[in-house]
């Protein structure tokens, strides 16, 4: 039985484009039980996410040191396998204590610490929002318009480019949106694409005309 928080955590992250693992997951020929695993794909496919319900304390979650012992254990099966595969741990739930801290050093460390709904109507958003605050950084860019719509400035895409020197290559800017849906390792390639391309243009040796020009009898 997971709580709810785990839930909401993964159902977030299936609609972010990621995907459930069977568990326990095998590497190197050892099983790891978590509470879930998932894998990115597409711009995040080298992502690899494991769930801890430090609520229901499956699996002795609800022990720092346990939990810290399982995944710095993954964490060298990866190595031994020559994986490339970043791996982020998310503890939902109840803050643990016994050295979780340290986990900062063998993979990325999501807490998501239970927030209960603010009154009104728009409680339940807010305490979602407020759930994803804590795992953006596996989520996509998304860049939210403004409240006051067109009248303001219109959305914040077209803000930033209104917002951008006259000199700056629009192309290259559209190049990087497009890339951000997909996430940071499709930004990362793409910015690597245009710097190669920029290389290569600039070490291209001149026509033949162009070399010719200026020579004298």
């Amino acid at each position: 039985m997971t709580s709810a928080l785990i839930a909401a955590v993964r159902d977030r992250l299936l609609v972010a484009g990621y995907s459930d693992l069977p568990t326990p997951l095998h590497v190197a020929g050892v099983a790891f039980d978590f509470t879930g695993v998932m894998r990115g794909r597409d711009g995040r496919a080298l992502d690899l996410v494991v769930l801890v319900d430090t609520t229901a304390g499956s699996f002795g979650d609800v022990k720092g040191a346990r939990v810290r012992q399982r995944i710095e254990a993954l964490s060298r099966a990866l190595d031994v396998t020559g994986s490339r595969l970043v791996l982020t741990a998310i503890l939902a739930g109840a803050t643990l204590a016994g050295g979780v801290e340290a986990l900062a050093e063998t993979c990325r460390v999501l807490q998501v610490e239970p927030q209960p709904a603010p009154d009104g109507p728009g409680g339940a958003a807010t305490a979602i929002e407020q759930m994803e605050d804590r795992i953006r950084v596996l989520l996509p860019l998304s860049l939210p318009e403004p409240a006051g719509g067109e009248e303001e400035g219109g959305t914040a895409v077209e803000q930033l480019r209104k917002a951008l020197p006259s000199g700056v290559d629009t192309a290259i800017v559209d190049a990087l949106l497009a890339a951000s849906r997909r996430g940071e390792v499709a930004v990362t390639k793409e910015i690597g694409s245009l710097i190669d391309a920029e290389l290569k243009t600039n070490m291209d040796p001149p026509a033949a005309g162009a070399a010719g020009e200026g020579r004298t009898a």
